[in-house]
């Protein structure tokens, strides 16, 4: 078996064992996960399953690709309420992240010592270990983006037009997995019709003007039409083509909802600056070390690398700093492959690439006389500490709100009662309510149809349930008629949240305002359930009268 499969099935087992500990093992589980999971079981269970169940709000490719494993839980309903389905996607993408930065060293011509040395430091770093078996979207993104910025590289090089569809096609998958894939794919088109015009040389560009308009369409095609053609699809099925910006479910709505979003620019530079760092320490040192050298030695695949995977960055730090986003470290994901890749090019290229047709431009790369392994020491000792350092900055809440209850998984200290220790409980306890408030209703044995909720909350109540046909559900194409007259349709219960925050996005909030405090006159508050989540709802079941 060839290295690059030893890694990958390597890296998936560790990311899945990783994943089934702190899930199944500590109960600790994403929002953001849990509700694709969500989605993707209404596409199969719910009382209506279609395929536009999995929503328009979000990105589809996640929940897409659990629907495999979701169709197993109506036998084992653990893999949804525990979100292990979203573990079994995450874990073989990120290995597969790691395959191609081993990939961009080997086609960089590194020392093998090299590669497997900063490979292995960037598999193992925290952050990409916990992304490996958490479920989010960032597992396939960091996919997809490196798989680009290695074709990008090749192609600078060899102008094969297989490496350039690659990359087309791995910018438009990566716009189905998460938003920021369009600022990738545009600073991607520029410099792809830059590089092609400028061939050679500025006096010759008008002749390769055509070229470089050519090249420019094929590698923004993929991602243009998957904009177009999500965009169009949510317009004809919900009549709003951007829900992530229109729709009351949508980012804007939960950024106004929870007050997330900055209100000074200059912070938000200095805090995105910082998450930055957070992630790749080294890049102050290795960004300009690398581009003196680059300039010495002609070379454009610095550039390649940094186009892809800067531009997610800067798009994270604009985002926030127009209030548009939220202040989380994984929106920065991209420093650590950009981090490993600018390791690996301290190093001058070595060998030929492989290459399946050599395009018109294409050309073989310059020699660098000298040794090679002063600059790859000097990779390692740069980035050799790094998992260390965003492992222990992995722990500030200021810097790493989502990340830092780890600390009470890797390092449990039930003795201790300070404010932190207790909130990071609390987080890891987020979701235990909704899965015990899913077993009572189970355990009520209700007919279909029987309890009316939103999934603004209670997408982690609807992984859990037993019986997903029990709950009428936003996606449901009757919800509308149902939430109107719920008795008429033989509604017996509403599970109700505070009409506050989140909740004030709720359809039953919207429709019924007084229901949570007083019944709004069609229900009798049946059972109130606090909840021992950090930031989540006490919940309310109310009897339909």
């Amino acid at each position: 078996m060839r290295p690059a499969r030893w890694l990958f099935w390597g890296c998936t087992a560790l990311y899945l064992a990783v994943g089934l500990y702190l899930t199944v093992g500590h109960g600790f589980l994403m929002g953001d996960a849990l509700s694709r999971v969500s989605a993707a079981r209404s596409v199969l269970f719910s009382r209506d399953p279609h395929l536009a169940a999995i929503g328009f709000v979000f990105t589809p490719l996640t929940a897409v690709v659990q629907l495999p494993t979701v169709l197993l839980s109506q036998w084992w309903p653990g893999l949804t309420s525990w979100g292990v389905t979203g573990v079994v996607m995450s874990a073989p993408f990120m290995a597969g992240a790691v395959v191609q930065i081993f990939k961009i060293g080997t086609d960089r011509g590194c020392p093998m010592w090299l590669v497997w040395t900063v490979t292995a430091l960037f598999a193992l770093n925290p952050m990409i270990v916990f992304y490996g078996g958490n479920g989010m979207s960032e597992a396939p993104f960091l996919l997809l983006m490196c798989w680009a910025t290695r074709r990008l590289i090749r192609w600078c090089t060899t102008d094969d037009i297989h490496d350039l569809v690659a990359v087309a096609v791995a910018l438009g998958l990566a716009y189905l997995t998460r938003y920021d894939a369009l600022a990738a794919g545009l600073a991607v088109t520029v410099f792809v019709f830059a590089t092609t015009l400028l061939r050679n040389g500025w006096k010759n560009k008008r002749e390769l003007l055509f070229p470089a308009a050519l090249d420019a369409v094929l590698v923004a095609l993929p991602t243009g039409v998957a904009f177009l053609a999500w965009a169009a699809t949510s317009w004809l099925i919900t009549g709003e083509a951007l829900q992530q910006f229109s729709s009351t479910y949508g980012n804007s709505s939960i950024l106004a909802q929870s007050g997330g979003g900055s209100t000074d620019p200059g912070y938000a530079l200095i805090f995105s600056i910082a998450e930055t760092v957070v992630l790749g320490p080294v890049l102050p040192l290795l960004i300009p070390i690398v581009a003196v050298l680059a300039w010495r030695r002609r070379d454009l695949e610095v550039i390649a690398a940094v186009v892809v995977l800067a531009s997610v960055i800067a798009f994270a730090t604009l985002s926030y700093m127009r209030g548009l986003t939220f202040p989380f470290l994984r929106f920065y994901i991209c420093a650590l492959p950009l981090m490993a890749v600018l390791a690996f090019q301290l190093v001058p290229p070595g060998g030929p690439l492989v290459e399946r047709r050599h395009g018109p431009h294409g050309f073989a790369r310059r020699v660098v006389v000298g040794s090679r392994s002063v600059p790859a020491a000097l990779a390692v000792a740069l980035v050799v500490f790094t998992p260390v350092a965003t492992g222990a900055l992995m722990v500030s809440p200021t810097l790493s709100d989502q990340q830092y209850a780890l600390e009470s998984v890797v390092f449990p200290a039930p003795d201790d009662t300070s404010d932190k220790r207790r909130t990071e409980r609390r987080i890891i306890a987020s979701f235990s309510t909704e899965r015990a408030l899913a077993q009572h209703i189970d355990a009520m044995n209700l007919p279909e149809g029987s309890v009316l909720m939103d999934t603004v909350y209670g997408f982690a109540v609807y992984t859990a349930t037993d019986n997903p046909r029990t709950f009428v559900i936003p996606s449901d194409q009757d919800f509308t008629s149902i939430v109107n007259r719920p008795a008429d349709h033989g509604v017996q219960y509403v599970l109700a949240v505070p009409d506050s925050g989140r909740g004030e996005s709720d359809a039953v909030n919207r429709r019924y305002p007084t229901l949570y405090e007083t019944g709004a006159n069609i229900a009798t508050l049946e059972l109130e359930i606090p909840n021992d989540g950090q930031d989540q709802p006490t919940w309310r079941l109310y009897r339909i009268l």
